[in-house]
């Protein structure tokens, strides 16, 4: 079967968690025997460049321009071009509303955000309300990034068929799995700036520590500016030992990875939570939310949380960062949770369901 695949996620220049799902799974797909064509408005990764020069069966559709546009334009070559079976929508839901049921469609649903009460980006939202039950009952197959989004798309739409949709899970950010040193003082938060990441109450866990914990440990955020952010970003430059280093390419977050001395993660709503898998990978005890996919995620391997409580965040701090026979035991938990995860799995399960 002939898949085209929107890349354009994959492609950007700083990846948000959708972008790095979408690099992951292509980056494995184009190693199978799959035939592709890839949607994209921008320059394709490098390290795809060198896969697809020794293939005859990937094929690049660049449309530039962006918004609406781009979208009428994906879908119509997908609809004008019978050699292409299916589409596999894997960060929006505007060609599958487009093509409906004229072909098929596979959109990925990494969670559903749009229909929850946390804050999120309003554009974003007011596209997903609009497009997404089409899509979903247009759709030959499901794919969602865990059970739980799973659960959710199933609570939100109780008529969907269950045997159409399929979990596919996630894989790890990057390949590196250097272990970790800890350098004993960092704690790491790895996330685009929010409320839905929480931030917010994560410093003002961090604020509340004993004195001496704060003395002797800083709080690295790492993470773009997303929206509703003034106060995180105010918060961050004025909390002693707290720093925000923005954006920062890969290497740099392994550097950190390698040695951070917890890994804090206590987002209100996650999809599936790949910086979690990542953090687990190079063997860095995490913290992390009591719900959702972060809990499907983490499994015994973290330590779980209630994030909506600046005090529960607070106390799950100072335990793991005062017991080392704990973070032992998360660093050990935590590698052998990682190795359920890979992006062949996940392509595995795409290539079954389709």
């Amino acid at each position: 079967m002939h898949i085209g695949i929107d890349v354009r996620e994959a492609c950007a220049l700083h990846r948000t968690g959708k972008g790095q799902w979408t690099f992951g799974f292509v980056s494995e797909l184009l190693i199978r025997d799959a035939e592709m064509t890839l949607y994209t408005d921008a320059p394709l990764p490098e390290s795809w460049l060198n896969i697809i020069d020794k293939k005859k069966t990937v094929h690049v559709v660049t449309i530039e321009t962006k918004g609406l546009f781009w979208h009428w334009r994906a879908a119509l070559h997908f609809l004008q071009h019978d050699a292409i079976h299916a589409y596999v929508s894997t960060v929006s839901y505007i060609v599958p509303w487009i093509v409906g049921r004229r072909k098929k469609v596979i959109p990925v649903v990494h969670d559903l955000i749009a229909f929850q009460n946390e804050p999120h980006d309003a554009r974003a939202t007011f596209i997903e309300k609009m497009t997404l039950r089409r899509t979903v009952f247009s759709a030959t197959r499901i794919c969602t990034v865990s059970a739980s989004t799973m659960k959710d798309l199933l609570n939100r739409y109780p008529k969907l068929p269950d045997a159409n949709i399929i979990p596919v899970f996630a894989g790890p950010m990057t390949n590196d799995t250097s272990d970790n040193r800890a350098d004993g003082k960092t704690i790491l938060c790895i996330a685009t700036l929010c409320p839905r990441k929480n931030q917010l109450r994560l410093i003002a866990a961090f604020a509340s520590l004993p004195g001496h914990l704060r003395a002797s440990h800083r709080l690295v955020l790492v993470g773009k500016r997303g929206w509703d952010d003034e106060e995180i970003v105010r918060r961050a430059s004025t909390t002693p030992n707290v720093e925000w280093k923005q954006y920062l390419p890969d290497d740099a977050c392994e550097t950190l990875f390698r040695s951070a001395t917890v890994f804090a993660f206590p987002s209100l709503y996650e999809g599936f939570g790949m910086p979690v898998l990542d953090a687990f990978r190079h063997g860095v005890p995490v913290l992390t939310s009591d719900r959702g996919s972060l809990k499907e995620v983490a499994g015994s391997a973290a330590l779980l949380i209630n994030p909506e409580s600046v005090e529960s965040i607070r106390h799950g701090l100072e335990k793991i960062l005062t017991d080392a026979d704990l973070r032992h035991s998360l660093r050990e938990k935590g590698k052998k949770q990682a190795e359920e995860f890979s992006w062949k799995r996940t392509v595995d399960l795409f290539l079954a369901a389709l």
